[in-house]
């Protein structure tokens, strides 16, 4: 144990050197978390064994999805997202549940060894994005505010409308009494989850913004503990949410909008904290996939799972955007632009831990090929990010230089934004 603590600590203390470097370069923080536990890891080296559990693994990376998210959304800019609301909604609403279907379509031509509900699954689990692992995309001001809120906004939710349609799948698969629910009945499941999420974030933030600022007002703060609030409050969004029936991540987003609406320029003192505990998090997740979790998956990739990964991070994602956003007035390029940045992250980990768990015939087959499409995309969206942005330097003047965050957490470090 104490081994491993001092190769992950020397590993964030190296990182933090560095950071600044990393964001303006074409590896990112993920790939390089990703690839230490490749070469540190029981496959490399053997000197960090991270004997964890996926139950542990899981929670860890629930988490750091969850203060990402509130800072995200508190970080936002919500003249921007009120300008613009129209194309997340098109994402969510339209772009959203036909990537789940072409993703179910091509999967059954792939997969046909796989269950219909375990295909769906597998769908489904992949569908949601994590504009982490391309964080210039929707950091720099060389991206127009419009992608970069609506990107921002659509990663942001769509982990938690994914929740309620994996839960319901999995029970499907796994042949249990929700098997002979109506679509009634399955429509009211997913509105519970998100229904129950945003109140639980609206009610837990609106309680805690009151007691701050009371207790300033009263003089029982104090400096030392500024930065620690948000951290126990996105916290508390997400496993009260959870622990009432509904998506944590949906109250962690919804919760951070209100902060940053109520809160306004203190807001970004006071995120701080949650946002280096989540950036934190996120970049020891990535160790651990990169470590004992590969070691597990790589042995039992094939060509087929890797196709898949390819598909569902072209054509299964950008199709169904570009066909989400027609009738708007973005370029062409744009749609292609907003297409391609669809990475998958923390939250296709967490959906398949759940499904490994779950016990099912296809489990692991399903865990493969996520694992793949992850590892893919933890690449290929981290590798060109800085690039792509710095394509639009000429049509928007040239390109400021970036601070030293890190290019993990979905942050907004131009505008004092993870």
């Amino acid at each position: 144990m104490y081994g491993d603590a001092a190769v992950l600590a020397a590993l964030l203390l190296i990182y933090s050197a560095v950071a600044g470097w990393v964001g303006r370069s074409w590896v990112s923080g993920p790939i390089l978390f990703m690839l230490a536990g490749l070469i540190f890891g029981p496959a490399g080296l053997g000197m960090l064994r991270m004997a964890v559990t996926a139950q542990e693994l899981r929670t860890v990376a629930e988490l750091a999805l969850a203060m990402v998210l509130f800072t995200d959304a508190a970080r936002a800019d919500l003249g921007t997202v009120r300008r613009v609301w129209t194309i997340p909604g098109r994402l969510l609403l339209v772009g959203l549940p036909l990537s789940i279907l072409l993703g179910f379509l091509l999967a059954r031509l792939i997969f046909p060894g796989l269950g219909i509900f375990e295909v769906a699954l597998l769908a489904a689990l992949l569908a949601p994005t994590d504009a982490a692992l391309g964080a210039p995309v929707v950091t720099h001001p060389a991206v127009p505010a419009d992608t970069r809120e609506a990107l921002n906004l659509e990663s942001g939710l769509n982990d938690g409308i994914c929740v309620p349609v994996v839960v319901i799948l999995l029970t499907l698969a796994v042949g249990t009494e929700t098997g002979h629910m109506t679509a009634a009945q399955i429509l009211s499941v997913v509105a519970e989850e998100i229904g129950i999420g945003a109140v639980s974030g609206l009610g837990l933030t609106a309680a805690a913004i009151w007691l701050l600022r009371r207790s300033a007002r009263l003089g029982l703060t104090s400096p030392h503990w500024l930065h620690i609030p948000v951290v126990a409050l996105a916290a508390l969004c997400f496993a009260t949410a959870q622990g009432l029936g509904g998506s944590g991540f949906i109250a962690c987003f919804v919760g951070g909008l209100l902060f940053g609406a109520l809160q306004g320029g203190r807001a970004p003192d006071l995120l701080s904290g949650a946002a280096s505990t989540g950036e934190v998090l996120a970049l020891l997740t990535w160790a651990a996939f990169g470590g004992p979790v590969l070691e597990r998956l790589l042995p039992r990739m094939t060509w087929l799972d890797g196709l898949y990964a390819v598909l569902s991070l072209t054509v299964i994602r950008m199709l169904p955007v570009y066909l989400s956003l027609m009738g708007t007035r973005l370029s062409a390029g744009t749609k292609l632009f907003i297409g391609w940045f669809g990475p998958r992250g923390l939250a296709t980990i967490v959906f398949a831990v759940i499904v490994v768990n779950a016990g099912l015939p296809g489990g692991r087959a399903i865990a493969t090929v996520a694992g793949c499409t992850i590892l893919l995309s933890v690449v290929a969206h981290g590798v060109t990010a800085n690039p792509l942005v710095s394509l639009l330097a000429p049509r928007r003047g040239a390109l400021p230089r970036l601070g030293a965050g890190p290019s993990l957490g979905r942050r907004r470090r131009s505008r004092g934004r993870a």
